[in-house]
């Protein structure tokens, strides 16, 4: 978690003084639980409110104090001592570290969330105004990296479109599981505390109360929650990895945006990069990251050990803050993309009308070839403009011709079918269709 990469938001979520403050309202409201128990004296919890609420807690003198105890919590609950007084003898009574730090580290999770679900209404936002915007511009639809069929931008950003909504769904339903609170002792059993405080103390922070918590929240909650992080990063990169082709300057078929003033290369003046699509899929990368350790973490022993604590301090807010920063990085990167359609028929045209191969095969079989020898006369001529192309660049045989001259074919098609085969609306006849099933509207 560095500057370059952090967005103030999020990184103000992972902050000592939130974690802090979170750990207090904790322990607060589980002292308003056990006062209405009767476990503890009413004017008690409301001291530790009214003086703890209103502090500003000293991130040195918890390190001082954690120096010499070697252990956070009681860093924390002391330095709290000093600013509430006596009645801080009532504060965490029956719990156990871990239901601060578990609960806490959902909190910080879940806050994490609601920005990450931001940051993909954004994106999705822009990637369906682009989708519209090109919904009609043809272009080279590309298997193997090998030209193809015909599709349209637009058609791209609609499937680009789809696969964040899926990813959005999946978060909601990460929040969910992540979504929980525990606070139930030593060991889990409720033996020192009351299971209606940790229901007051979830209901309190807009969490569930951890069905069985064995002393601390079951990381398989987290193991999702981390999977899901890493697919949203792999759809970050699949995006990022398109427009990184289409601007190769052999294709050049969109292009970051390029502002007055950048500089490409130290050495080439000439040169206009894709580097925030290059950035992405490094960052993408630092996600994933994270899964396999949230994934070795459901492991624990017994009720519990500590061996998870490590791991989540670092991709807990590593995690978070980069995919934050990587999503508001893409909708910038979709917003302003630069969009050749002149380019995109030039390339599709360089290959001499190849692209309506497989509609010259089905004309083929539906008038009585077998396909066997409908593929064989479509990939004969096919190979003659390859080869033309291969020597020049630019396919200098024409499709359409070779197959007016084949007399094989001339057996089977008319010149006015062979021809009616050419005309790029077959190919994109039914992006309304698509479009309805992707936004509800064609």
């Amino acid at each position: 978690m560095i500057p370059r990469y952090s967005r103030q938001d999020m990184v103000d979520i992972w902050s000592p003084e939130s974690k802090f403050r979170i750990w207090f309202e904790i322990e607060a409201h589980a002292c308003d639980a056990l006062a209405e128990l009767g476990v503890i004296p009413e004017d008690a919890a409301k001291t530790i409110w009214e003086k703890g609420g209103s502090a500003t807690f000293d991130i040195d003198r918890i390190d001082e104090i954690e120096r010499e105890t070697k252990h956070d919590v009681i860093a924390f609950l002391t330095h709290l001592a000093e600013i509430v007084g006596p009645d801080a003898r009532f504060v965490h009574q029956g719990m156990t570290s871990s239901d601060v730090l578990d609960t806490c580290f959902n909190i910080q999770l879940v806050k994490a969330t609601d920005l990450l679900l931001k940051d993909m209404d954004e994106l999705l936002a822009a990637i369906k105004r682009r989708a519209f915007e090109h919904k009609d511009t043809v272009t080279i639809g590309r298997s193997h990296g090998i030209h193809a069929e015909p599709v349209t931008f637009g058609l791209k950003m609609a499937q680009a479109y789809a696969e964040f909504d899926r990813c959005k769904a999946r978060l909601l339903n990460a929040r969910e599981e992540i979504a929980t609170g525990a606070i139930s002792g030593a060991v889990g059993t409720f033996a020192n505390i009351d299971p209606r405080v940790e229901e007051h103390v979830a209901k309190a922070l807009g969490l569930k109360a951890e069905p069985v918590s064995t002393q601390v929240i079951p990381r398989d909650r987290h193991a999702m929650y981390f999977a899901t992080l890493g697919v949203i990063a792999s759809s970050i990169e699949r995006l990022a990895t398109e427009i990184r082709h289409l601007q190769r300057t052999e294709v050049l078929e969109a292009e970051e945006f390029f502002s007055k003033g950048q500089k490409g290369s130290s050495a080439m003046p000439h040169k206009r990069n894709p580097v925030l699509t290059e950035n992405l899929t490094g960052l993408a990368r630092l996600v994933r990251m994270s899964t396999v350790p949230a994934m070795e973490n459901v492991a624990l022993w017994h009720e519990r050990d500590i061996s998870h604590s490590s791991v989540e301090r670092m991709i807990g807010p590593d995690t978070t803050v980069t995919l934050d920063f990587a999503l508001a990085r893409l909708t910038g990167v979709i917003d302003k993309l630069v969009v050749y359609p002149e380019r995109m028929m030039g390339n599709m045209d360089r290959l001499g009308g190849l692209v309506h191969s497989q509609r010259i095969l089905l004309a083929l079989t539906q008038a009585g070839s077998s396909r066997e020898d409908a593929y064989r006369l479509v990939q004969r001529n096919a190979m003659k403009v390859w080869d033309s192309y291969q020597v020049s660049g630019d396919a200098k045989v024409d499709f359409l011709t070779e197959l007016l001259n084949d007399e094989d074919v001339r057996n089977y098609l008319s010149e006015a079918e062979i021809r009616d085969r050419f005309d790029l609306g077959y190919h994109t006849k039914n992006v309304d269709v698509i479009f309805e099933r992707v936004f509800g509207e064609g």
